[in-house]
């Protein structure tokens, strides 16, 4: 470039800028070629007086093959305002350009002019660059239309209308366009068959796929590696490990691609060791290898390990993008690691990773599933463009927090700015008035659904409808919308109902409720759990007792929790009888101490009605303290520490065994945000000290 720098200064020196053919090349070298720079190409052309069309189609391909569509189409209006006629050559690149751009007015208006001229009906190169243009904006039937119309077809021809079959997921009309085109005697190149593998692969055919590689076996056709390439990633997408790891074993030439398709084909099948050995053994790697490693502990639940991939990444210097933060988002989002979550944001700020609509859309998601709802807000208001994907992320957001009213303003302002809501929009409305009992706005919202944007209602809509009604005591309305149903009830329909029973004590809906369960899912103890909570707090015993000696019978018993708490930055998770921590001996003890100070409480306690739960010292609430005769507890307590708590209950509760680690190990408070339960428990605690002796006296108030 210095030397041309030099050229075109000695050009001006000499009074040679009205020298057309050696401007000309000098833009076409700047611009085209690979050590070139196009911006002093653009800037040479700027300064030319009289520039010709050599010039401007020199720049428009260059800014086409760039991908700088806009410019490319800023200098094709330039060209034509300046009187210059395009030619065959100008056409297919700025056809390439809107493609890319999706200018899908500016490319008709192209077309049209091209037919104006007479460049549309036998020039191919022309012809072909309509079909792509078409291809690329989605409107495949155009394409074919200018395809049939074409008299005088070439391979590139063909290649370009089976592309773009392939694109839209058309098989059959991809496959039998290439068997017209082998009748008209048009032999197939690599072209076609990356083209008819990849629409294999898209419809995850793998007849057609073996088709295509019997074609190539049978007429001993020598493929590239691109073709290779393609045979691999189909074989894995539709799901044939076997036929992918004996493609992959054939390659001679392996490139970075070839090594990714392996990767994903392991990591599809859950093998992530596999994964893991082919990821370290490929000799380069760029970001989709990393995306695609990281994707793979994502999918399979390994979510530390994909936070710590993506900080080898960061040591490697392989710059992340896109998708490689929204994958890591959403690992913290799993976690619950709100820590990691903000240094994630810092790091998105810091190093200029552009902020897309996708990003921003983790960014919201992950501090709503990490306690913090209201920097998911800000995050929201803050974003320079939103999509409907962002308004049922925020609205979900608020939901989970039981910012319901708050929910319900954003959708009306959703609807302001013309966004037409989906079924997730209203998914998340109704489970923000379920949490928040907004009965009648969540009647309202139900209705409008249908009345006015006619979204059919799913299975998930009716639980959350039953479940609003079920919260505000209105059962027997519950029981009909049950009725209503346009689909069967599920499990979890019934469940929420059955739920709803719990906590207004109707039994005689309870047990209809029980009826329909037990036919669908007759081994599952949380429903036995539950129906013997309800009997209990009923106080109907000896229906409780059957209930649990039923249990019992079966051979069937609750699902063991996993809970997790953030800690100083740390997430510590727990199991039901979790005895591998290494502070479990301190925990322990100090559970102990406290079933100790509840014998001794005891023989205070009288009988008085109440209608809290009874399977969670956690969730008794601290306004039932007594001391001595004030206030002592109802019947139903009682009646439960007699059955379960002095049976060596205390160690199967992960919410107490959690909160003595906090409390009692780490000295640590315990804030609402900390806490993640597989049940969605979010329980919050005041501050306290280290002191066993204090974590009793803590804890004995909640108890009693």
């Amino acid at each position: 470039m210095d030397q041309i720098k030099s050229l075109h200064a000695q050009i001006i020196l000499r009074g040679l800028s009205d020298d057309a053919m050696s401007l000309s090349k000098l833009i076409s070298f700047c611009a085209l070629s690979s050590s070139g720079d196009l911006q002093y190409a653009y800037h040479m052309f700027d300064k030319i007086p009289q520039r010709n069309r050599h010039m401007y189609n020199t720049l428009i391909r260059a800014c086409s093959n760039s991908k700088q569509a806009e410019k490319a189409i800023f200098l094709y209006k330039r060209m034509v305002c300046s009187g210059i006629i395009p030619n065959e050559f100008t056409f297919p690149f700025i056809l390439k350009a809107c493609a890319f751009r999706k200018a899908y007015i500016e490319g008709v208006s192209v077309h049209l002019h091209a037919v104006k001229l007479g460049f549309s009906e036998f020039y191919v190169c022309v012809q072909n660059g309509f079909i792509n243009f078409y291809v690329g904006c989605g409107q495949i039937d155009c394409a074919r239309k200018i395809f049939d119309y074409t008299e005088f077809r070439t391979l590139v021809s063909w290649n370009s209308m089976m592309g773009g079959y392939a694109k839209m997921g058309c098989g059959r009309e991809a496959f039998s366009l290439f068997s017209e085109m082998r009748e008209g005697g048009v032999d197939p190149d690599g072209h076609t068959f990356v083209n008819l593998l990849s629409v294999s692969s898209r419809i995850y055919d793998i007849e057609l796929g073996r088709c295509v590689h019997w074609y190539i076996e049978i007429n001993g056709i020598v493929v590239d590696i691109y073709v290779q390439n393609a045979l691999l990633d189909m074989y894995a997408k539709c799901g044939h490990l076997q036929m992918a790891k004996a493609v992959f074993a054939r390659m001679v030439d392996k490139n970075v691609v070839s090594w990714t398709s392996m990767l994903n084909a392991y990591a599809k099948h859950g093998f992530v060791e596999l994964a893991e050995r082919i990821f370290n053994e490929m000799p380069v790697k760029n970001v989709v290898s990393w995306n695609s490693m990281i994707s793979c502990y994502l999918q399979s639940g390994y979510y530390r390990e994909s936070l710590d991939l993506f900080y080898r990444m960061c040591e490697s210097c392989m710059a992340p993008d896109e998708t490689t933060m929204v994958s890591v988002l959403s690992a913290c989002s799993q976690l619950s690691d709100l820590v990691t979550g903000k240094k994630l944001h810092d790091y998105i700020r810091d190093n200029s990773v552009k902020p897309t609509i996708t990003l921003f859309n983790s960014l919201i998601d992950m501090y709503a599933k990490c306690g913090s709802a209201e920097t998911a807000l800000d995050v929201f208001m803050n974003m320079p463009e939103k999509n409907i994907v962002s308004w049922n992320t925020i609205i979900n957001a608020l939901a989970l927090h039981g910012y319901g009213n708050i929910a319900v303003e954003l959708f009306h302002e959703m609807e302001g700015c013309r966004f037409r809501p989906d079924g997730v929009t209203f998914s998340g409305l109704l489970s923000a008035c379920c949490h928040c009992g907004l009965v009648e706005t969540g009647r309202y919202i139900f209705n409008k659904m249908w009345d006015m944007y006619k979204i059919p209602y799913d299975i998930e809509h009716y639980a959350c409808m039953i479940d609003i009604l079920g919260r505000g005591g209105l059962l027997n309305e519950a029981v009909k919308v049950v009725g209503k149903m346009a689909m069967k009830p599920d499990i979890v329909i019934w469940g929420t109902l059955l739920a709803a029973c719990r906590i207004y004590r109707n039994v005689p809906i309870a047990k209809m409720v029980l009826k329909q369960l037990l036919e669908m899912e007759p081994h599952t103890g949380g429903l036995y759990v539950l129906m013997s909570n309800i009997f209990c707090e009923a106080q109907l015993w000896d229906e409780m007792k059957k209930m649990r000696k039923l249990m019992k019978d079966f051979g069937v018993r609750k699902i063991d929790a996993v809970s997790s708490i953030e800690v100083g930055g740390c997430v510590f998770e727990f199991m039901v009888d979790d005895k591998k921590h290494e502070a479990s001996n301190v925990i322990y003890t100090v559970l102990y101490q406290l079933k100790d100070h509840l014998r001794k409480k005891k023989n205070t306690m009288t009988e008085i009605s109440s209608t809290m739960a009874i399977n969670d010292l956690s969730a008794i609430s601290s306004t039932m303290v007594i001391q001595n005769n004030q206030n002592p507890p109802p019947r139903w307590l009682r009646h439960w520490l007699e059955l379960e708590f002095y049976k060596d209950k205390c160690k199967k509760h992960l919410n107490k065994y959690k909160t003595v680690f906090c409390c009692a190990c780490m000295g640590k408070p315990v804030c609402e945000s900390c806490w993640k339960d597989s049940k969605e428990e979010h329980l919050c605690h005041p501050c306290l000290q280290v002191s066993e002796n204090s974590l009793i006296k803590f804890f004995a108030p909640f108890i009693f």
